[in-house]
């Protein structure tokens, strides 16, 4: 409940606080999840002495920086790597027939956890990553609005993330 009273409340002031340092409504709307995510794991660090979307601003703006040093590092190891290396980068990436059975496996194993979830976050994650929709296309055809959308995601990914934590330490 606290957490989608912050994400309504703040997440306007993020997202077109990253829309402006970005220029890309998609690397807004995924720093801006990921700073709410972040702030909600980290919640404990937070120093109520200081404004909350200050707080937000700065998680959202080192996760900029993040991301930027990261496409920038890509960018210089590709540059790097010329011809051969390049063509080795290409054919790699063709997964073998123990990498697709591994694939294969993990799938199987993932879509056994998605099992365990609610219909309505096991529906958010498969309209999202299986068919590839944007969140305004699982908006309309959930009829519900993109906020709606992108907090049922990111509850349904922890969500998930705990069922497969818990698996691996029961093992």
């Amino acid at each position: 409940m606290a957490f989608s009273q912050l994400l309504d409340r703040f997440w306007h002031e993020v997202y077109h606080y990253q829309l402006k340092r970005t220029q890309n409504e998609n690397d807004a709307e995924d720093i801006t999840i990921q700073t709410f995510s972040r702030a909600f794991d980290k919640i404990e660090s937070y120093d109520p002495q200081y404004a909350f979307n200050t707080w937000l601003i700065t998680i959202s703006k080192n996760l900029h920086v993040d991301m930027l040093r990261k496409r920038k590092r890509n960018v210089l190891e590709s540059s790097e790597n010329h011809g051969a290396d390049a063509m080795k980068l290409i054919l790699d990436e063709t997964p073998s027939a123990e990498d697709q059975l591994i694939i294969e496996q993990n799938l199987r194993t993932l879509l056994r956890y998605l099992r365990n979830l609610k219909p309505a976050y096991r529906q958010v994650i498969e309209l999202r990553y299986f068919q590839e929709m944007s969140y305004a296309e699982i908006a309309g055809q959930l009829g519900e609005p993109v906020n709606n959308i992108k907090v049922k995601l990111l509850r349904a990914k922890k969500l998930l993330a705990g069922l497969i934590s818990e698996a691996a330490q029961g093992k």
